[in-house]
């Protein structure tokens, strides 16, 4: 199974149907030994004390985990780049997106989701062991939270953001109460990207902290489920988690190999085998041509809306005393913020197919575009015919965004920062915002700007939904069905063969020729039998 994935984060919990091989007794986390801590963190005198920071934290836990930090200072989790084999350097440091579009100029909020403390500018030490957060990962309360603007850091003393309340953390507490990771662990990041809760993926989201089957079906409790989690299926050594949106596969044709021995995340195959469908052994035809998650996965974001377009040139509307606005649809869904523009939401959302071979192309800020129309910042490799190409389902994010009309590049604007600093969310003015934040990044700027409407891919791997409710064929085998926009192939049902249809029209009009004819000839053989009597 080695370099062989299916895509990404969370990747297995898609196994598209309940274990043929395995009973949820004999696989569920709970009577997992991993799962089970040889040691009780309330009886370290070193966990009592009043901590004042995170840092402080770090330090006594390195006191026994004296190879923690190490490990983590090796980890995408904690550089957030990834190093690609033709030499450029991707990941999320470096990576152009249509939500908040740059991390650099904009640290203090952006590390709010950091595996470490005080990311607050490009000076960040990041050899620095006591840096590491080792609670966001292994806090077992369900109480540690950073602050959003606090560069990685909890609150401290009682505070507010946003107008609400934000509690101190109690430090001493959570240290002495630490676990492996479970789901609220990674969503407190995975699920809340982008802005807040279902923003950025779809399929990741607050709904799988406790989903019900029709949500997840093994991440679900329901019905003696499996109750997975991440790490049941991103089984992490060394604190590497296995899984990359960077560097995926689209395929395994390896098979059923749990638990795995690499570093890549558990496939669907890796549980069900390359022959999962008991019975319907014809279903099992499609497996070198579609990702489980195809149809085990028929639509996204099921209970919490996310978001599917972002309009920045829309942003910067303030009302007449001058203060910021935010519009709301009938369901409390922000629709417009002065702050960021425009959105749109969907619920129950239909993915978008495409082909896939595991090679996506990302746009960077160095990416001469094509401003004369839509600009895929990343778009998904594949074509039909291709061994390593799969149709897989995709939420495709839009929108508009900055972008330099001269040089014809992206931006890099800033954002976040106190009023009178260029950030565009307290002085309101694009090419200050973007002057600001392109000198920041010791980036060059003409002095023109516009927007441009943009399109973002993320593949889907979670919200398996039970069997029962999986695609049929009749949802691809037909005219303006799911597959209706992907072009290149010939698929049964939708499309149309002018020899095939002439074809078919001479057998059914000699069918009944055939029938008629051979109905007058008995009719003729009857009468003259009855004229003969």
């Amino acid at each position: 199974m080695k370099k062989l994935m299916i895509f990404p984060v969370l990747c297995a919990l898609s196994v598209p149907l309940a274990f043929s091989s395995l009973t949820a007794r004999s696989f569920h986390p709970s009577v997992d030994s991993v799962m089970i801590s040889t040691a009780d963190h309330t009886k370290f005198d070193q966990l009592k004390q009043d901590f004042s920071s995170g840092p402080e934290v770090t330090e006594a836990c390195l006191e026994c985990h004296t190879e923690a930090a190490k490990q983590v200072h090796q980890t995408k989790h904690w550089h957030w780049e990834v190093l690609m084999k033709d030499g450029r350097m991707l990941g999320k440091q470096h990576v152009v997106n249509n939500f908040c579009i740059s991390v650099e100029g904009n640290e203090p909020r952006c590390t709010s989701c950091h595996i470490g403390y005080g990311w607050k500018d490009r000076s960040f030490d990041f050899t620095s062991e006591r840096n590491v957060d080792c609670l966001v990962c292994h806090d077992g309360t369900g109480t540690y939270k950073k602050y959003p603007s606090g560069a990685g850091h909890p609150a401290y003393t009682d505070t507010a953001f946003a107008g609400k309340p934000f509690p101190a953390v109690d430090l001493s507490y959570v240290a002495q109460n630490v676990a492996n990771p479970n789901r609220h662990n990674c969503g407190i990041c995975h699920f809340e990207g982008g802005g807040g809760d279902a923003v950025k993926h779809g399929d990741l989201d607050n709904s799988l902290i406790d989903p019900t089957a029709h949500i997840d079906v093994h991440m679900s409790a329901e019905n003696d489920g499996l109750d997975m989690t991440c790490i049941d299926c991103h089984q992490t050594e060394g604190h590497q988690v296995p899984g990359s949106r960077y560097e995926p596969h689209a395929r395994d044709v390896h098979g059923f190999d749990y638990p795995l021995p690499d570093d890549y995340p558990t496939t669907c195959s890796s549980c069900h085998g390359l022959e999962p469908h008991t019975n319907y052994a014809k279903l099992d035809d499609h497996v070198d041509k579609l990702a489980c998650q195809t149809c085990h996965i028929p639509t996204i974001a099921r209970q919490r809306p996310t978001k599917m377009w972002w309009d920045w040139s829309k942003a910067g509307e303030l009302d007449e005393k001058g203060h910021k606005v935010t519009r709301r649809d009938s369901s409390g869904l922000p629709v417009y913020m002065s702050k960021k523009g425009e959105f749109e939401w969907a619920t129950d959302a239909v993915p978008e197919y495409r082909w896939f071979n595991g090679e996506m192309n990302y746009v960077t800020f160095l990416t001469q575009i094509d401003d004369s129309g839509v600009v895929p910042i990343n778009h998904p490799d594949g074509e039909p015919g291709d061994s390593l190409s799969r149709i897989w389902p995709f939420k495709v994010h839009r929108g508009k965004q900055p972008y330099d009309s001269e040089f014809k590049r992206f931006v890099k604007p800033k954002l976040f920062g106190p009023k009178g600093s260029g950030a565009y969310w307290s002085d309101f003015d694009w090419d200050r915002a973007i002057a600001t934040g392109m000198e920041y990044a010791d980036m060059e700027y003409s002095g023109s700007y516009d927007f441009v409407e943009t399109e973002m891919y993320w593949p889907i791997s979670h919200m398996v939904t039970p069997k029962e409710e999986a695609l049929g064929c009749v949802d691809c085998h037909r005219r303006n069905g799911r597959l209706e926009k992907l072009s290149g192939f010939y698929l049964p049902g939708r499309d149309a063969n002018r020899f095939v249809e002439i074809l078919g029209l001479v057998v059914i009009a000699g069918s009944l020729a055939g029938v008629l004819v051979h109905g007058y000839l008995r009719f003729i053989s009857y009468k003259r039998r009855s004229g003969e009597e």
